[in-house]
């Protein structure tokens, strides 16, 4: 590395220190914060990897970005990780998403960091949809972290937000129907005690990855009030920094939840 390349990074983390101080200062945080991690297989197919090179990277970057999230001391972190859409991708991609979850969730319940900071996991999604052997290191991350409360770390596998609005209706039909709810008690309340999402806030900043400036299909009940970050780099070269310019923004923004 030359000289100029180490200024440059020096002056680098200066930078990202500096907005850090400058995030960590002000006085509103977001308090849930979501991420649709988007970009593993383009940037794979753009350096000449395998997609599951790429998504390799994607899980590396997510340890990393939980280790912001909790210098950031923000309670609620939600990643979108596999939709019910993404079910139908190839049968051999697939296996090896299916064995990055399972690794990253028995690593994730021996995760010294996650203990020390009383981090809970939970994964929200169909699980009646994955197989077996992803259920039982879901069930493992889960149990080994149910007592705690400092943190909720969030994954969404095999989720899908229109399933999940069915699913509080059929919920509600159900409850109408054998007389333990009244028609006029149906409001917004009800239906959000009856999704994924219920013991959860809704989320303050969603972020997506890419460039890519759609939803797709993730909390879409949740997110009505959400402030809204895109940005265009892929999810395996997301940094520091692009978190705390996605903050800032946040920071920035008036909320007036349609007032």
């Amino acid at each position: 590395m030359g000289v100029s390349d180490r200024v440059g990074d020096a002056l680098g983390r200066a930078v990202d220190q500096r907005m850090l101080r400058e995030v960590l200062a002000h006085e509103i945080r977001p308090q849930h914060m979501a991420i649709i991690m988007d970009g593993n297989r383009r940037f794979a197919f753009r350096n000449r990897l395998t997609s599951g090179v790429g998504h390799r990277i994607g899980k590396a970057k997510l340890e990393e970005v939980l280790d912001w999230v909790l210098e950031l001391n923000i309670p609620w972190f939600t990643v979108y990780a596999l939709s019910t859409e993404n079910l139908k991708r190839p049968e051999n991609e697939l296996d090896s998403l299916f064995n990055l979850y399972i690794e990253g969730l028995n690593d994730i319940a021996e995760d010294d960091r996650i203990h020390a900071n009383e981090v809970r996991v939970q994964i929200i999604g169909r699980r009646d949809l994955l197989p077996a052997k992803v259920i039982e290191a879901i069930d493992n991350a889960e149990s080994r972290t149910a007592n705690y409360d400092r943190f909720v770390f969030s994954v969404c596998l095999a989720y899908g937000s229109r399933e999940e609005i069915l699913d509080a209706i059929r919920a509600i039909a159900a409850d109408h129907a054998s007389g333990q709810l009244e028609l006029g008690d149906i409001d917004e309340a009800a239906v959000s005690d009856r999704l994924y999402t219920a013991d959860m806030p809704d989320p303050d900043l969603v972020i997506r990855t890419s460039g890519e400036e759609r939803i797709s299909n993730f909390l879409l009940w949740q997110m009505a009030y959400a402030e809204l970050y895109f940005t265009d780099v892929y999810w395996p070269s997301f940094s520091k920094r692009e978190l705390l310019k996605a903050i800032k923004a946040f920071q920035q923004r008036k909320r007036r939840y349609g007032a």
